[in-house]
């Protein structure tokens, strides 16, 4: 198997098992870093819901192939290019991997040095197991949701999918590149049962850590983070937009009062009968201007202002894209922009990306590669066992 690009990661082998999820943005962030990814996806009549784009930014860089693995031949093929990779990540209920052959002791007997990473959204073991849940779920069952405070119908939804890509997507790829680490000093593989909800407690570790230490509950308002003080919330302007306020240090909180001509509110910031006065004038203070008439007077004094972005206006902010965080994909005739590997230590691309046709797969490259015959490809093909 050949590498994507000279990155940290290049030469490294990783066969994905999943299509959405915490696992399949693990991976992204391993092909980012250089990492040659390769899908294994189910028979088209099987294959499960891919979300909208996601073919575009999910795959990029990445080969795919499609193998049957209800079907032995399926398992071997499956185990015969484990044999010849360093990375093994699933994302299938626990038990499942097993029952189909393809699990870490399956694919230890064929490669030792494997690292093979699952990831399920409450462990492999407990009684919340065999749950179904999504990155909602998760985020409720940790204690982020319930943090978030109340809105007029409960507490609101989150704007991106916390979980799976930070709970679960960044600590399946740290766990990951941990393990090679180590095999690169001992030769001996790992298998990693990763937790989103484990990695939801890692996000919630300050209030959650409050609470064993102190036994206090905290809960919406209960502190700065949460929304008990003024200095820290958010604000509409005058043309009915956004401004988020973070002056938690006294320091940057006098910065704001003074520009907004209220230097009688600083010696309140943290007196908790001072609050709804304080919020009350701040709310009639920036009403008076439009959002980026502020952020042009604020952000740049010391205030710890920023303005509510909406998606579009992420999309078209011009310090995000001089710093690279946007790159060029073309697919076939399409060209388009989308977020590139906003990750450290990754240089900008200046060449438009080229993204995989999804009705393509280098199934036959890699089969041959990991030994078959092409003649044994193609009789596999003829059985519905690999497209």
């Amino acid at each position: 198997m050949t590498t994507r690009g000279a990155g940290a990661l290049a030469g490294i082998t990783v066969l994905d098992l999943s299509s959405v999820g915490p696992a399949a943005r693990a991976t992204r962030l391993l092909a980012d870093y250089g990492a040659d990814v390769v899908k294994v996806a189910a028979p088209p009549d099987r294959a499960g819901q891919q979300p909208p784009f996601f073919g575009y930014a999910g795959h990029r860089g990445m080969k795919k192939v499609v193998l049957d693995l209800r079907e032995p031949e399926g398992r071997d093929a499956f185990l015969a290019l484990a044999a010849r990779s360093d990375v093994v990540i699933e994302s299938f209920r626990p038990g499942t991997v097993e029952r189909l052959g393809v699990g870490y002791e399956d694919v230890r007997e064929v490669n030792p040095g494997i690292v093979y990473c699952s990831t399920t959204g409450y462990g492999r073991s407990g009684p919340r197991s065999r749950w179904a849940g999504h990155d909602l779920d998760y985020l409720a069952v940790g204690g982020y949701l319930a943090m978030s405070g109340p809105g007029s119908d409960g507490p609101p939804l989150p704007g991106a999918t916390v979980a799976d890509a930070a709970a679960g997507g960044m600590h399946a790829a740290l766990a990951v590149v941990a393990a090679l680490f180590r095999r690169n000093g001992t030769g001996e593989g790992a298998f990693l049962d990763v937790s989103v909800t484990d990695g939801v407690l890692w996000l919630m570790s300050l209030p959650i850590d409050e609470h064993l230490a102190a036994g206090s509950a905290p809960e919406p308002g209960h502190d700065v983070l949460s929304g008990r003080y003024a200095c820290y919330a958010t604000y509409r302007a005058g043309d009915g937009r956004w401004l988020a306020v973070a002056a938690i240090e006294p320091k940057f909180f006098a910065n704001l009062c003074r520009e907004l001509g209220r230097e009688d509110l600083v010696a309140g910031q943290y007196d908790d009968d001072a609050q709804e006065e304080i919020r009350h004038a701040l709310a009639v203070a920036f009403a008076t201007a439009d959002r980026d008439t502020w952020v042009e007077r604020l952000a740049g004094a010391d205030t710890c202002v920023a303005p509510v972005l909406s998606v579009a206006e992420v999309a078209a902010d011009e310090p995000l894209t001089a710093s690279g965080a946007f790159v060029e994909a073309r697919s076939g005739p399409r060209r388009f922009r989308q977020v590139g590997a906003v990750l450290a230590g990754m240089p900008a691309l200046d060449e438009p990306v080229e993204l995989p046709d999804p009705s393509v797969t280098d199934t036959d490259d890699l089969l041959v590669a990991a030994g078959y015959d092409p003649s044994e490809v193609q009789v596999l093909r003829s059985r519905g066992v690999v497209a």
